[in-house]
């Protein structure tokens, strides 16, 4: 079932359409001209448009003009009384669907209507790639803030113009694929493909036939010719991320591949020409992998004509807080107005060293949606995992730091004075000081109920009124 809109300045048209895509199990919505429609349209969402080319006010040349430049979605099916040759050329070259002459049979129709929602997806599947290739953009400009960020997307522009091979570096989880993405939309390639194979995720016997493509037979399994990636990816960009995984035999024919900008598929013979832009990524030393004998020299050289180093999220804690809200708009929610982040929830995650960068990132942050029921503000207590290493807690050599005198001690007044000089340190921050001590800022709370409550003198002196003793 489909929500159809009929657009034609004659009832009787509309009517007779209108039964028949009923009766087909179709939604029916009508308009007397493309001015009409357009108004419907920017209320209702339809699957399809069936009008007529010649209405007053609006005709359906109009229509379908605009339909695609708003980028509605919906694919238009032209039916009109005065067909000719060059009037049916006119609408296909436009971009129209199909074509009926006055008067209609309802079997022509249908099938029309059938063929043009299959259309439907694919002009959805386009829009919604667009879409991805903008978000793409404004992630580098929108999330990406800080210096070191800048100066990668001002590389990736440069060498988004030209065909050479890219070898982008750094930690797992720092945005490699992104900017791979983003130099595929900065580049004369962006209308083609970007096809992307992680080379660690495919295991080796079946990494060759995945990139170069199979004949049918070539081996078992193999019921049906298949084309490899770089097939797939012609006049596009192809980016194979881990490529430090690549096996030494795989490595060659890749090395083959680049330097005759051909392939043979696996059990076949023929030469097939690739002309694709490649990108390459590793969160390893490939230099250190070279001189080990664990990757080819000759094909390193052949990645690493543009090389780009992304800086591990450490390095820029700037771009932490924009990519905070870049998170919660992913999974759908709406990020308040001001500002997402308590200071003190900024300096716990700036203060982090995420070994897992921007990945870690997000999980923390869509770990935190999830307990707090929404998508922020938050505050530091949204994040209980990472207070043990918001200030760099290091372990401590206790026989060093304090050595128990024969004669015993006051165990509770050690936990209050403690206590009290990490509340001196953060001038009574309750939370700050726990995160001093490496506790739960609830297991704080406990120590103070069990020790005493805070009592602020003059200036930043603290001292705390005992309540009860410890049992």
């Amino acid at each position: 079932m489909a929500q159809i809109l009929i657009v034609d300045d004659e009832e009787r048209i509309r009517t007779i359409l209108r039964l028949m895509l009923m009766s087909a199990g179709h939604q029916v919505h009508e308009a007397e001209n493309g001015k009409v429609a357009l108004e419907l349209l920017e209320t209702q969402s339809v699957d399809l448009v069936v009008s007529d080319m010649r209405m007053d006010q609006m005709g359906g040349i109009q229509l379908l003009a605009a339909i695609r430049e708003q980028e509605l979605g919906c694919p238009l099916i032209f039916i009109t009384a005065f067909a000719t040759l060059e009037s049916a050329v006119e609408a296909l070259r436009l971009g129209a669907a199909d074509y009926l002459v006055k008067p209609f049979e309802e079997k022509d129709v249908l099938l029309a209507i059938e063929r043009a929602l299959g259309v439907r997806r694919i002009l959805a599947e386009n829009i919604r790639l667009r879409q991805q290739v903008s978000a793409s953009q404004s992630e580098i400009y929108g999330v990406f803030i800080s210096p070191p960020m800048q100066k990668v997307a001002e590389l990736a522009e440069k060498v988004a113009a030209s065909s050479a091979t890219v070898l982008l570096t750094g930690q797992s989880g720092s945005g490699k694929e992104v900017v791979a993405r983003y130099i595929h939309q900065c580049s004369p390639r962006t209308k083609e493909r970007f096809v992307a194979l992680n080379c660690a995720a495919m295991a080796p016997s079946l990494l060759e036939a995945e990139l170069f493509g199979h004949e049918k037979g070539a081996f078992t399994g193999a019921d049906k010719m298949r084309v490899g990636k770089f097939e797939f990816a012609t006049e596009g960009t192809l980016f194979l991320d881990e490529i430090g995984e690549l096996p030494l035999e795989a490595q060659a024919k890749l090395l083959r591949a680049i330097q005759e900008k051909s392939v043979q598929r696996v059990g076949g013979n023929r030469e097939i020409p690739i002309n694709c832009r490649l990108i390459c990524a590793t969160n390893r030393d490939l230099t250190e992998q070279v001189r080990q004998g664990l990757f080819r020299e000759d094909l390193y050289y052949r990645l690493a004509v543009f090389p780009i180093e992304l800086p591990p999220l450490s390095h820029r804690r700037e771009d932490i807080a924009p990519l905070v809200r870049h998170c919660v708009a992913k999974h759908g929610e709406r990020p308040p107005d001001g500002d997402l982040l308590t200071p003190a929830a900024l300096r716990l995650l700036q203060n982090h060293p995420w070994p897992g960068n921007v990945r870690e990132l997000f999980n923390a942050v869509e770990r935190a949606m999830i307990m707090k029921g929404g998508g922020g503000p938050f505050s530091s207590d949204d994040f209980p995992h990472l207070h043990r290493t918001e200030t760099g807690l290091q372990p401590v050599d206790v026989d060093k730091l304090f050595t128990l005198p024969a004669t015993g001690i006051d165990y509770e007044e050690l936990q209050r004075s403690i206590v009290s000089q990490a509340l001196d340190l953060t001038q009574g921050n309750q939370s700050a000081a726990a995160r001093l001590l490496g506790v739960s800022r609830a297991r704080f709370r406990t120590l103070l109920s069990l020790l005493g409550e805070v009592v602020p003198l003059q200036g930043r002196q603290i001292v705390l009124r005992v309540r009860r003793k410890l049992t």
